[in-house]
């Protein structure tokens, strides 16, 4: 992927992280989603297509959900 100027989106972590600032930020437009850590927003950012994106998300909700059963 080319590089992008990524500082006009939106980043957003997990209801579930609280007040913790160890988490994930994603941030999602029509053509990728991000991920960056939050405690270094202007370090690496990872770059999915849409699709395998929605995969990913799909996957940690039935790994989620096994893990309460």
């Amino acid at each position: 992927m080319e590089p992008t100027d990524l500082t006009h989106l939106t980043w957003h972590k997990s209801s579930h992280s609280g007040t913790q600032e160890n988490c994930v930020e994603v941030a999602r437009t029509p053509s990728f989603a991000a991920v960056r850590d939050s405690k270094d927003p202007t370090g690496t950012v990872l770059r999915f297509a849409p699709h395998a994106f929605a995969v990913f998300l799909q996957d940690l909700r039935i790994r989620d959900e096994d893990t309460r059963t």
